[in-house]
């Protein structure tokens, strides 16, 4: 008769075979510590429940009920696939899974859960970094958003003359409104500021040289860099100047007979300190005209309004540009714009309308509900003070630090008592930044909520916060977890308390 034994059971066998005097050779095999695992593999793989019987167990019918089949059978194999690897990594019988049937079930209803909820999700950013580009960038104002509703469920006058009755361009519900905020002569919008550089320096330089100084060679995100995005445009970049220190006799000495253009890159996410020097725009513009050559200034974060006024470092802004003589003048709608994702473009008529006749263009343009959300916001730049109060990311940047103590300590009200054999909660003060490749020393004063770890680890912490429904998505910083109000929306407050009391409340287990 032949006995399935764990490699514990083995070793003791072996023992007292040893002990009794036996000759062991017959039962090398049956005790070697590989085998006994591969005979309990060989055993569990053959328990693992069919599919058909998993479908006809009481939960997984239920789940059945008002969750589509193709979905839960698409729970049941990512299961049964995981359980089958397990089995195949294990190297003891500890680490083989355990197959009983309820546990199987729980499995497949939970990953049935997660399967089910939408792919992009509100989450809370209490992060502290206002344009965040993983969590989306710059949430979009109320008036954005009715105006969006009230144009995203019916047709449009999209690319139709209401007055002639004939096709029309999509760009003219923006252009007149850009011109009008920047005194540019000139705009057109695309998908990002990515694109923008890109159509531009195919229009104008393509199969010529462009000129910029080596310490303006930038990486966005995502390792786009300017030099790649020039290269793909078809213009051959011409480097002048050190990373430090660019004059304008540099730019003056490289201009040859195949020179296109003269290029100028905000680097909005880094700074040179020191022994450092760069042209200003005015200077190059200057340049430029003297040799009959446009100038072309990519703000990346432009931005409408003057920060200094509100007691931040002062940034260049987009008027400031076009009326330093830039003839070309790109930057994002989604940063600092506090816009929808588009790259917007502006300067002189003639090159404007040149990079609209250019076969890029169709590629690289936006669709009615970025033109509807940019005209919004746009519009709302008509009264600075008001952009300020009604648009999310500026209203962020210009908070003050009255109000996010006020805000920190409604928070921690809300959240009350908590098991603090788990972990404390405290406000304390700290930094907020700008983030989205602007103002990268400008930190911002700000309250944040910290909660420091006892019997639940900070690492478990933040995990429970990011699996909290919505995902609430915090700073961990030196074996604490830090909650800044400052990107916490008003009417996500009770919800930041909501998961924080469920984490709380939850049963701690070993390794927590």
């Amino acid at each position: 008769m032949l006995y399935q034994l764990s490699y514990t059971h083995h070793t003791i066998l072996f023992s007292i075979i040893l002990f009794a005097g036996w000759q062991p050779d017959i039962f090398v095999i049956v005790i070697q510590r590989g085998i006994a695992v591969e005979d309990s593999k060989n055993l569990i793989f053959r328990q693992i429940p069919s599919v058909d019987y998993l479908l006809e167990s009481s939960p997984v019918g239920g789940v059945l009920l008002t969750t589509p089949r193709a979905l839960v059978l698409r729970a049941i194999h990512q299961i049964l696939d995981e359980l089958r690897g397990k089995i195949d990594r294990a190297r003891t019988d500890d680490e083989l899974p355990d197959l009983e049937l309820n546990n199987v079930v729980d499995q497949i209803v939970r990953r049935v859960s997660v399967l089910s909820q939408q792919g992009l999700r509100h989450v809370i950013n209490a992060t502290g970094v206002i344009v965040h580009t993983n969590l989306g960038r710059s949430p979009l104002s109320k008036k954005v958003i009715e105006g969006l509703n009230s144009l995203a469920g019916c047709y449009s006058n999209l690319e139709y003359d209401l007055r002639t009755g004939k096709r029309g361009s999509r760009y003219v519900h923006v252009e007149e409104i850009l011109m009008e905020l920047t005194g540019a002569g000139g705009a057109t919008v695309v998908n990002n500021n990515a694109a923008a550089v890109l159509i531009a320096l195919d229009t104008i330089a393509k199969d010529r040289e462009v000129i910029i100084s080596r310490g303006q060679l930038v990486e966005i995100g995502g390792s786009f860099r300017i030099p790649e995005v020039m290269k793909k445009s078809g213009a051959r970049m011409v480097e002048v100047g050190t990373t430090n220190k660019t004059t304008i006799n540099d730019y003056e000495s490289a201009i040859g007979p195949d020179t296109a253009l003269l290029l100028k890159v905000h680097t909005s996410n880094f700074q040179i300190v020191g022994f450092t020097e760069e042209v200003g725009l005015e200077e190059l513009a200057a340049l430029g005209k003297k040799y009959s050559l446009p100038v072309m200034e990519d703000l990346g974060s432009g931005c409408l309004v003057d920060f200094s006024r509100y007691g931040l470092k002062r940034e260049p802004t987009v008027q400031d540009s076009v009326a330093k003589g830039a003839d070309l003048v790109t930057f994002s709608g989604d940063k600092m714009l506090g816009g929808p994702q588009c790259g917007i473009i502006l300067g002189k008529k003639g090159i404007i309308s040149t990079i609209k006749t250019n076969q890029l263009n169709r590629a690289l343009r936006v669709g009615k509900l970025t033109l509807t959300a940019l005209q919004e916001t746009l519009h709302m730049y008509r009264d600075k003070d008001r952009a300020v109060r009604q648009i999310p990311t500026l209203r962020m940047l210009c908070q003050s630090y009255q109000s996010l103590c006020r805000k920190a300590k409604k928070l921690a009200g809300l959240i009350g008592k908590i098991d603090a054999r788990k972990f404390s909660i405290s406000l304390c003060d700290g930094f907020s930044y700008v983030g989205g490749g602007a103002m990268p020393l400008e930190g911002l004063r700000s309250t944040l909520l910290s909660i420091s770890p006892a019997k639940l680890s900070a690492p478990h912490i933040v995990e429970s916060l990011r699996s909290s429904d919505p995902p609430v998505i915090a700073r961990l910083e030196k074996g604490r977890v830090l909650l800044d109000v400052r990107t916490i929306q008003e009417k996500e407050l009770k919800l930041v308390a909501e998961a924080i009391r469920k984490i709380s409340a939850e049963e701690a287990k070993p390794g927590n």
